[in-house]
């Protein structure tokens, strides 16, 4: 059972949370996460940003296993900062697309929700980015999650040694979390991808910025326990231009001229980290992961629409993480 609380209140209970994580458990029940014998990517060439990108989407929708009709929609993209002319965000035009999408297959209700963790002048974001006008358009309503009213909520996986976290109450109404980041190196977990995107439903108001709550609980940790409690049912990766080096916000742009779809978040992030290089069985969030929560084994996850060496490259790191690219073929 969930509590519904304030943040203020939130706020004076958070010691006791913190007293929780002295817990010693396993970090989770083995019953209840149950994978499928593997798991369907679908990767989708996209030339640049003025193409039909909702008729994209809706193809990839068609590759997958996913059912859209009547469900309440929470669309998640990254939206983290603004520098002019850099890949920092999901692209404006892959959002408008996905909601596009989403309601040609039937969504109920769509709402676009993102909690910024570097810059807090949310309304700034969504007009330097362009994002606030496409919702405009499409009439889509956006929710700050860094201010929304909160619920603390068991966490489905413990390996920050918490037994509980404050989330959205917008995050937890929707019956479908659609995460949808841009593709980027990061400076500390290595890559940002669908999993590490869920580091914006985590509310500023209550643990931060930028999120530090979660950094001093270890990145990795915090990306596989939210990944466990969220269970967002679809990501839809902008690769069209992406970052490498020293991202997620001072790196270069890197076209790749592709959108990865797939209902199982592990098996997507996998086939991103092969995308740039990386080889995920050495990305430890993604280890973890693809012990329990979806396929990060290649052997796992079907390819659908285009092949991954379609579009496989090797992007720029910083040299901490030249370690975990995968052996260069050839």
């Amino acid at each position: 059972m969930s509590v519904r609380i304030s943040r203020r209140d939130l706020l004076r209970a958070l010691p006791l949370a913190l007293a929780w994580q002295g817990c010693r458990r396993a970090p989770y029940r083995r019953g209840d996460f149950v994978r499928p014998p593997g798991s369907a990517v679908a990767l989708l060439a996209a030339s640049g940003y003025d193409v039909d990108l909702a008729d994209v989407i809706r193809r990839g929708l068609r590759e997958l296993p996913i059912a859209v009709a009547g469900r309440r929609v929470l669309v998640k993209p990254n939206l983290v900062e603004y520098r002019d002319g850099a890949p920092v965000n999901t692209h404006p035009h892959v959002v408008a697309g996905a909601v596009d999408a989403l309601f040609s297959a039937g969504a109920s209700e769509i709402v676009v929700a993102e909690g910024p963790g570097h810059r807090r002048d949310v309304e700034y974001l969504l007009h330097a980015s362009g994002l606030g006008r496409q919702l405009a358009d499409l009439r889509v309503r956006f929710v700050d999650l860094n201010h929304d009213d909160v619920r603390v909520v068991p966490l489905r996986s413990r390996f920050m040694g918490l037994e509980a976290l404050a989330l959205p109450v917008e995050v937890l109404r929707a019956d479908l979390v659609v995460s949808i980041p841009k593709l980027k190196t990061h400076h500390w977990a290595g890559m940002t991808a669908g999993l590490k995107n869920l580091f914006g439903t985590v509310p500023g108001a209550v643990y931060g910025w930028p999120k530090n709550f979660l950094h001093f609980h270890g990145i990795e940790n915090a990306i596989v326990d939210l990944a466990a409690t969220i269970r967002p049912g679809l990501t839809i990766v902008d690769g069209i231009t992406a970052m490498e080096g020293d991202g997620p916000i001072m790196g270069q742009p890197r076209d790749l001229g592709v959108l990865a779809m797939g209902t199982d978040p592990v098996a997507v992030d996998a086939t991103c980290a092969r995308l740039i290089g990386f080889d995920p069985s050495k990305l430890p969030y993604l280890a973890i992961a693809g012990a329990f929560l979806g396929h990060a084994d290649e052997a796992r996850i079907a390819q659908r629409a285009e092949r991954v060496d379609r579009f496989r490259t090797r992007f720029a790191v910083l040299p901490q993480f030249a370690p975990l690219m995968e052996a260069r073929r050839g």
